[in-house]
């Protein structure tokens, strides 16, 4: 069964995290990170790599931090996921010749199954079941781009 990875499943959790608590104001790394319970520096470079892709935007200065780059309905899980897995198809050069003329090969439609189901997620409906849950009730409904 395929597996996003944990690099993956946290990309996806920043950015519904900035989805949910950008409204007017960039999120802090720091503040992300500390919901997290993470060290900013692990989650800085998952970040940097959502900029350059135009997922998130940086907002530099004492009140910096990130937003989103477009609108939530525009943002896939499936383009966050290929943000962050990008640098994970370089290592394949190094997997055995078996790993790379065999086996990727063998799973290579299913993955494109599973990518084609990551399409249809969004990040808005992940912030709709987030805010239905517990723990999110507190989070206002609003702004979810800023020009």
């Amino acid at each position: 069964m395929p597996r996003l990875s944990d690099k993956s499943l946290l990309a996806i959790a920043a950015v519904v995290d900035v989805a949910l608590h950008a409204r007017g104001t960039p999120v802090a790394a720091k503040a992300l990170a500390a919901r997290h319970d993470l060290p900013p520096r692990h989650l800085e470079p998952v970040l940097q790599a959502l900029v350059h892709a135009g997922v998130l935007k940086g907002v530099r200065g004492p009140r910096g931090g990130y937003e989103l780059a477009r609108e939530r309905r525009r943002i896939t899980v499936a383009e966050v996921v290929r943000v962050v897995e990008a640098d994970a198809e370089e290592a394949m050069a190094d997997f055995p010749s078996i790993v790379r003329d065999v086996v990727q090969p063998a799973v290579a439609e299913a993955e494109r199954t599973f990518e084609t189901a990551l399409e249809a997620v969004t990040v808005e409906e992940l912030c709709r079941k987030a805010l239905q849950t517990e723990g999110r009730r507190g989070v206002p409904e609003g702004i979810d781009f800023t020009i």
